[in-house]
């Protein structure tokens, strides 16, 4: 059996409703290697590899960024450990309560999820 561990970081929020970019790491028994030094990939490998399917719960509208070939850096270490930075764009929906407006405080809860 494979075991996968997960863990997700968001590097920056530029505003409200945008993430900029998303770090994903998580370890793969399978890409054990012998060395010292990381492994920096093309993101067009990413289909080589398992990928945990990450999504943006309540997200209204999201997209990954792509120039010339999708945005995405993969950096494997030799324990196994995987790191994926992807840019995502994303407007999240947030319900707030107004009532107590201008002297009310709001909190939005950004949920990443992932079906393994």
């Amino acid at each position: 059996p494979v075991s996968v561990g997960m863990s997700l970081d968001i590097a920056s929020i530029d505003t409200i409703s945008e993430i900029n970019m998303v770090l994903q790491w998580w370890t793969d028994e399978r890409l054990c290697f012998d060395g010292s030094k990381s492994l920096s990939l093309d993101g067009r490998l990413v289909e080589m590899l398992w990928v945990p399917d990450t999504f943006i719960a309540d997200s209204k509208k999201s997209f990954l960024h792509d120039i010339t070939v999708d945005n995405c850096l993969i950096r494997i270490y030799p324990n196994g450990t995987v790191l994926c930075a992807l840019r995502i764009t994303t407007t999240v929906a947030c319900s707030m309560g107004l009532t107590k407006y201008p002297m009310d405080k709001q909190t939005c809860t950004l949920q990443l999820e992932s079906c393994k």
